[in-house]
């Protein structure tokens, strides 16, 4: 395969992101886009690509070797199996379903098919993650004990007018912005064993939530907090201090999550190391390091990636188990927030017939 022919489902804000990364990627060209919109059209007949309304029509004019699957979330899994059925390897949007028990059906059309799915959990795609990733494995902080992840960023009210971001099974901030919190620290901690939260529509009324406090308790060792609001001020959030995504969101320097464990301290998205040294303790000043990496665009290396998934040549970093992994903590917290009880993710899991 010398060109890999690629096909974009849904042309929303992240759907024009893969469209305009899918510009930059040596060996990967864009062929279509799938949508139903009239504006979506006008946009095929700019980048001169073919523009479908269905998947069918797509699958019928065999022009894709691989596709990004943006569309809607409620479309994800009968949109993300009919492609697995096609023989093609897809790169899914999160979340991977509206529900678990949906999200079962996913994993199943993978197994069977043995196509590839790669989640479009991007973060794990920055540098600073991946140097992050190899601090913490490396022993930089030893054992990991505890981390927390802040959210605060105002989202402007006609930002709810799109229908589904006040649709409790698609929108919402957990399931928008805190997943990918939840997908790093996965990451760096392992398996959530489980889970209690607190949620609140207090601030706009809507039927979804807008702040969110949420525990986390490890299977390995380790504890996190997640506090996360769409409704309120503030710098402490990914999009906003990261620099990840310079044509949507401002930088700020602020600091979203802290990691503490037995032997230092790393704070993102800084990079800043914390520790003592051996045999030093709260009496002791600490040494402040920072950890190196170099910036590149997140979107184009998770696009990278994808390629050399299609080649054969790569395993997902993001594999569609954890796309589900990630759900069942979202849906934990929603839980625990109504229930007022701490929520054990094997029991969820079980109950709604997500593969473990």
């Amino acid at each position: 395969m010398t060109e890999i022919r690629v096909a974009v489902v849904g042309t929303g804000v992240i759907g024009r992101t893969h469209i305009d990364t899918l510009k930059t990627v040596p060996g990967m060209v864009l062929t279509a886009v799938v949508d139903p919109s009239p504006a979506s059209k006008d946009l095929a007949a700019g980048l001169q690509i073919r523009h479908f309304t269905t998947v069918d029509d797509l699958l019928s004019a065999k022009i894709a070797d691989a596709v990004v699957v943006a569309s809607p979330n409620d479309t994800h899994v009968p949109i993300g199996c009919q492609l697995l059925e096609a023989g093609l390897p897809i790169l899914l949007e999160k979340p991977v379903a509206n529900s678990l028990a949906e999200s079962a059906q996913l994993a199943a059309a993978a197994a069977k098919t043995g196509m590839p799915v790669l989640v479009g959990h991007h973060r794990r795609h920055n540098p600073l993650i991946k140097a992050a990733k190899r601090a913490l494995e490396d022993g930089a902080i030893g054992p990991l004990v505890m981390a927390t992840v802040t959210c605060a960023v105002l989202k402007p009210d006609d930002y709810f007018d799109v229908a589904w971001r006040t649709d409790p099974e698609q929108g919402g901030p957990l399931l928008i912005n805190a997943i990918h919190d939840i997908d790093l620290l996965r990451h760096f901690f392992g398996e959530v064993a489980a889970v209690q939260g607190s949620a609140s529509n207090a601030v706009r009324g809507l039927p979804v939530e807008d702040t969110t406090a949420a525990i986390l308790t490890f299977e390995k060792a380790g504890l996190a907090t997640i506090a996360l609001s769409d409704a309120a001020v503030g710098p402490w959030a990914w999009e906003l201090s990261s620099g990840e995504n310079p044509g949507r969101f401002p930088k700020h320097d602020a600091i979203t999550h802290i990691y503490a464990g037995r032997q230092g301290g790393l704070s993102l998205p800084d990079l800043s190391h914390w520790t003592h040294g051996p045999g030093g303790n709260w009496y002791h000043a600490l040494k402040h390091g920072t950890v190196p990496f170099t910036q590149t665009d997140t979107y184009i290396a998770q696009m990278e990636h994808f390629g050399q998934i299609v080649r054969g040549k790569a395993e997902p970093l993001v594999t569609c188990t954890d796309g589900i992994r990630n759900m069942e903590v979202v849906v934990a917290i929603k839980q625990s927030s109504k229930t007022g009880r701490a929520i054990q993710i094997a029991d969820l899991a079980d109950s709604n017939g997500a593969a473990r």
